[in-house]
């Protein structure tokens, strides 16, 4: 069942403030389009309108499995404003419920906790299984001592399930309940990496794992940082030494864009375990995508990472990054070194892009810019995003079908 999201505005009207003729620029060829106007970036009901049109509509990332340790585990997600709590089960598998008791609307769970068997009302101690969401308590329903009522069918009154996916240590959801299985979804891109066996990797815990960015910018403009390497000799001079400009290449297709570089060649000074049976091209490469809408990804021989976008407002973004490693011996006290000065590097080159995208954002609310336009050899990423996002806003159904692999017009 589809649940709008939207607070206090009709997405019938919201599509008359932003019609599909304002998008038709950025579809056009990467030499002739121009970027999303200034109200996609600054203006609230905006925000509320993409909630509706794109991000209920896809696969969209709200957190990561390792977040849930252990069975019994349950982590609340606000996600654009719609309470969702996810949940571990007694046999380790993953769940979203919309995060609401189904009696007097009591928010379930308000903070990371480790369940006793079930989810529990505090309000009236209504119980739900963890495994399916099903209304397993109502103590005092029909009265002092009495559990059960004619009124009351349980089956009818468990937790609302969210449609969920897996990938990679990524929770995504799908909100709408319209799009395509999750497996068909990132099919394109799983085929495009598949010399890296992802079932190998290891969150890095306490020691080279895990870092959040609070940037105070829209998560549109994070995504399209990120699609380009063009700014890497002015912003990113360090990356540049062993990334260079010169060794990168573009990757522009229907569901996910980003860079690659063939030769990746840090010092040797974090040495880690590699993905097996990569070829001599492999082992030096790496490619950074971003899976559209809200996930960025980057993938090496020795490790592999993911920072999910957490829109907080149309002005502030928080960027969760997680690292990951090849195997258990990567993540054991022997690599302990080599993961602390690995996620020391990827910190210093992402706060260098704070900046930029805050700047980005603040130059959203002059009138002499609205959009901008693109290099036809250098932006073809990020004209893809662009692309993907305008057809997502303007077309109908646009979202409800798998990705194919072919680059954006």
């Amino acid at each position: 069942m589809t649940h709008a999201i939207t607070d206090g505005i009709t997405t019938g009207s919201l599509a008359d403030r932003f019609p599909a003729e304002m998008f038709e620029a950025a579809k056009r060829p990467v030499a002739e389009a121009r970027g999303l106007p200034n109200a996609c970036y600054i203006d609230p009901a905006f925000r509320a309108y993409e909630r509706e049109q794109l991000f209920a509509r896809t696969w969209t990332c709200i957190g990561t499995a390792s977040s849930l340790p252990r069975a019994g585990y349950a982590r609340p997600v606000d996600f654009l404003g719609v309470p969702l709590v996810m949940v571990r089960d007694h046999d380790g598998q993953v769940h979203v419920y919309h995060n609401v008791c189904s009696h007097r609307g009591v928010k379930l769970v308000t903070q990371p906790m480790r369940a006793k068997g079930r989810l529990r009302c505090p309000y009236h101690c209504f119980c739900y299984e963890l495994d399916s969401g099903e209304l397993t308590a109502t103590p005092h329903f029909g009265g002092q001592n009495v559990d059960e009522h004619p009124a009351l069918d349980r089956s009818q009154h468990g937790l609302k399930p969210v449609r969920s996916a897996v990938w990679a240590d990524l929770v995504f959801v799908n909100l709408a309940e319209n799009a395509p299985e999750f497996a068909e979804h990132v099919r394109p891109l799983a085929e495009r990496w598949q010399a890296y066996d992802l079932s190998l990797i290891r969150h890095g815990g306490e020691i080279g794992g895990a870092m959040d960015f609070d940037v105070a910018t829209n998560w549109k403009l994070a995504v399209e940082n990120y699609c380009e390497s063009y700014h890497l000799p002015w912003v990113h001079p360090g990356l540049n030494s062993y990334s260079r400009l010169d060794d990168h290449y573009n990757i522009a297709e229907r569901s996910y864009a980003g860079q690659g570089v063939t030769n990746y060649a840090p010092s040797d000074d974090a040495p880690l375990p590699k993905f097996p049976g990569l070829s001599a091209e492999q082992d030096t490469a790496a490619e950074y995508v971003a899976l559209f809408p809200n996930v960025l990804l980057g993938i090496q021989s020795d490790h592999f990472f993911s920072i999910w976008l957490e829109p907080l407002s149309e002005g502030r973004t928080l960027e969760h990054l997680n690292l990951y490693y090849v195997g258990d011996e990567a993540v054991s006290d022997a690599y302990a070194e080599s993961r602390r000065r690995t996620i020391a590097r990827w910190e210093e080159v992402f706060v260098e892009d704070v900046d930029v995208v805050q700047r980005m954002q603040e130059g959203r609310h002059s009138p002499a810019f609205q959009g901008g336009f693109f290099s036809p050899v250098m932006d073809t990423g990020t004209h893809a995003f662009h692309h993907w996002v305008a057809r997502a806003m303007s077309e109908d159904g646009a979202l409800d079908h798998a990705p194919v692999m072919a680059a954006a017009e």
